[in-house]
C-alpha cells in the first residue's frame, strides 16, 4: 500500500478520504485553500499544504500547484474526491507524468467517457440500451430537428461535454426546437468550452438508478448493487438510496449485469457509477459512466459492508480485486439526505455563515459525513453541501422512520443560516415518495404551488434551459462539488505564492521553498 496519498480536495469527501487512508495506516497530505486553511480535513492530515486563495481556480483547479504539493511532501498517489479536477484526463495525465498515481481512471478512459456522445456509442457498442435519439453529435439545427422528428417529442438536447445537471434544455414542441438548440449550444461553449450537443427521447416519468461497478486492472470486476437517485431539484440529487426500491428483481439484476458489462468493456478501473433511466415498463436506459466516488457512496457502504474508498486506493495501488461477485452481498436498505446550506424558501438560494450551533445527530445505524462544527464558517465561496446523515434498517419503511428521526435532530443553526432538512422531511412523508412510486418529476411536483400548476413533468423546456445557472454552486461548479468543464492547461503555468497571505491559523511552516511553490503547514 502507498506511504503517503496527497487528497486533492475539501470538505466532507477530503474527511472521508483521510479516514480512509488512516485505517490504511497511510499518511496523508491535505491541499487547501486559503479560506479554507482551519478547515476539519487540515486540521487532521498528518500534513497540509495551501496552494492558492480561496477562488477553485486558483487552488483546487490548480494542477500545477497540486502536483507541486505532492512532490515536495513525498506523495506516491492523488485521491481527488468528487467534484474539482477528479474527472479530468488531463489532470490524471499530469499526475502519471510527474510519477504520480491518479486514484482513478486511466487517462484515455476518462476522457473518452467524458464525451458524452462518445460514452453513448461506446455503451451501445457493447450493448447497452441507449434512449431514443442521436449516438453522435448534432452540427445544425435541421440535423436535430431530423432526429426529434423521428424519435417523437418530448426531446431533450444536451451538451456532450456537460455534466452536473447542467447543458440539458428538454423541448416538447417542433417549434421550439431551433430556439433551445441555439441556447444549449451556446450555454454548453460557455460553461464547458465545448458546444456539441446530441438529442435524445425525453423521459418525462422514470426512475433515475445507478449501478456501482469496482474494477481492476487485471480485467475483473464486481458490481455492488444499485442505488435510486430519483429525488432531485434541476438534475441535483437530494436524497438515494440503495437499493433501488419497487422494482422487479429481475429489472435490478438486468441493470447491474449491464452496467458492470459496459465499465469492463472500456477498460475501466477503479470505483465508478454507470447511470440509467428506468421507466414505467422497467425498460433500462443508459445515460452516463461516472469515474469518482460518487456524493452518494455511503448507501452502497452501509448494505455491502464493501468500504469503497479504501477499495479505491487498493486497485489505484495494483492490488487484484478483492471481491468476487459471489462476495457481494446486499442487506436491509440505506436511505441517504443530503444536508446544504440553502433556503428553500427561496428558491434554495445559498444560506451560508457562521455556525453557532452545530450538533449532528446519532443513535442506531446512523451514519453523519460532514466537514462542520461548532464555530465553522461555512463558505460562500464553494458548494453548499455541509453534511450527509445516511441510516439503514432491515426493511424501506423503517429506514425512512430512521432517517426523519436522525432530521428531526440534527441541529444547524447561526445567522443567516438555513439549510435544506425542512424540505428533505417534506419529501420523506410524501404518500409518492413512502410508496417508492415517485419518478425525477417528484421535487418539481413539492414545489409548484397548486393554484399554478402546470401539465408539464419535472423540468419544463424554460427551467430545464436554465439548469445550472440558477442553482446554488458557484458558476463553474457542481452542486455535488464537482466543477464542470475545468481546463487543465497542459503547460505548467507558476503556482501562486501563498505566503503572500498570512495562514489564519497561525501555523509555522514546515520548511523554506522557491518562490513559486506552496508552502506547507503542520499542525502543532
Amino acid at each position: 500500500m502507498f506511504d503517503k496519498v496527497l487528497i486533492a480536495n475539501r470538505g466532507e469527501i477530503a474527511l472521508r478520504v483521510l479516514r480512509a487512508c488512516r485505517e490504511l495506516g497511510v499518511r496523508t497530505v491535505v491541499v487547501h485553500s486559503s479560506a479554507d486553511a482551519d478547515s476539519l480535513p487540515v486540521r487532521l492530515a498528518d500534513e497540509a499544504v495551501r496552494i492558492g486563495p480561496a477562488a477553485s481556480r486558483r487552488s483546487y483547479l490548480n494542477a500545477a500547484a497540486i502536483v507541486e504539493a505532492a512532490r515536495q511532501t513525498g506523495a506516491q498517489a492523488v485521491h481527488p474526491g468528487y467534484g474539482f479536477l477528479s474527472e479530468d484526463a488531463d489532470f490524471a495525465e499530469i499526475c502519471a507524468e510527474n510519477g504520480l498515481v491518479f486514484v482513478g481512471p486511466p487517462p484515455q478512459v476518462m476522457a473518452a467517457l467524458a464525451d458524452k456522445s462518445t460514452a453513448r456509442a461506446l455503451m451501445s457498442a457493447a450493448g447497452l440500451p441507449l434512449p431514443p435519439g442521436s449516438v453522435r453529435t448534432l452540427a445544425t439545427a435541421a440535423e436535430a430537428q431530423e432526429v426529434a422528428a423521428d424519435v417523437g417529442y418530448p426531446v431533450i438536447v444536451k451538451a456532450a461535454a456537460g455534466g452536473g445537471g447542467r447543458g440539458m434544455t428538454v423541448v416538447r414542441a417542433a417549434a421550439e426546437l431551433p430556439r433551445a438548440y441555439a441556447r444549449t449550444r451556446a450555454a454548453a461553449q460557455v460553461a464547458f468550452g465545448d458546444d456539441r450537443v446530441y438529442v435524445e427521447r425525453y423521459l418525462a416519468d422514470a426512475r433515475h438508478v445507478e449501478v456501482q461497478v469496482l474494477c481492476d486492472g487485471q480485467g475483473n470486476g464486481v458490481h455492488l448493487g444499485t442505488r435510486d437517485c430519483s429525488v432531485q431539484r434541476r438534475h441535483q440529487k437530494l436524497i438515494e438510496e440503495a437499493p433501488a426500491p419497487a422494482l422487479r428483481q429481475a429489472t435490478l439484476d438486468t441493470v447491474a449485469e449491464v452496467a458492470l458489462r459496459g465499465a469492463l468493456s472500456v477498460g475501466f478501473t477503479g470505483a465508478g457509477t454507470v447511470e440509467f433511466l428506468v421507466d414505467e415498463a422497467e425498460r433500462c436506459h443508459f445515460l452516463e459512466i461516472n469515474c469518482r466516488i460518487q456524493v452518494e457512496h455511503p448507501v452502497t457502504e452501509m448494505v455491502t459492508g464493501v468500504d469503497l474508498v479504501q477499495e479505491q486506493l487498493h486497485i489505484a495501488y495494483g492490488t487484484p480485486l478483492r471481491l468476487r461477485q459471489s462476495d457481494v452481498r446486499l442487506t436491509g436498505v440505506a436511505i441517504e439526505c443530503r444536508v446544504n446550506v440553502e433556503d428553500p424558501d427561496r428558491d434554495f438560494a445559498p444560506a451560508p455563515g457562521r455556525l453557532d450551533r452545530f450538533r449532528p445527530p446519532g443513535g442506531p445505524f446512523t451514519r453523519v459525513d460532514t466537514h462542520g462544527h461548532t464555530g465553522y464558517l461555512v463558505s460562500p465561496h464553494y458548494d453548499s453541501l455541509l453534511a450527509k446523515v445516511a441510516v439503514w434498517a432491515p426493511d424501506r419503511d423503517a429506514a425512512l422512520d430512521r432517517l426523519d428521526r436522525a432530521l428531526a435532530e440534527f441541529d444547524v443553526a447561526g445567522p443567516g443560516v438555513r439549510t435544506t432538512i425542512p424540505f428533505a422531511r417534506r419529501v420523506l412523508r410524501d404518500p409518492a415518495f413512502r410508496a417508492a412510486r415517485h419518478t425525477t418529476a417528484l421535487v418539481e411536483r413539492l414545489l409548484t404551488p397548486p393554484a399554478v400548476a402546470t401539465d408539464g413533468p419535472v423540468g419544463s423546456a424554460d427551467s430545464a434551459a436554465d439548469a445550472g445557472s440558477a442553482d446554488s454552486a458557484p458558476a463553474g461548479e457542481r452542486a455535488d462539488g464537482a466543477h464542470a468543464g475545468a481546463v487543465v492547461p497542459r503547460l505548467r503555468s507558476a503556482v501562486p505564492d501563498p505566503r503572500a497571505e498570512a495562514d489564519p491559523a497561525g501555523r509555522t511552516p514546515v520548511r523554506a521553498v522557491p518562490a513559486a511553490g506552496p508552502t506547507t503547514w503542520r499542525n502543532r
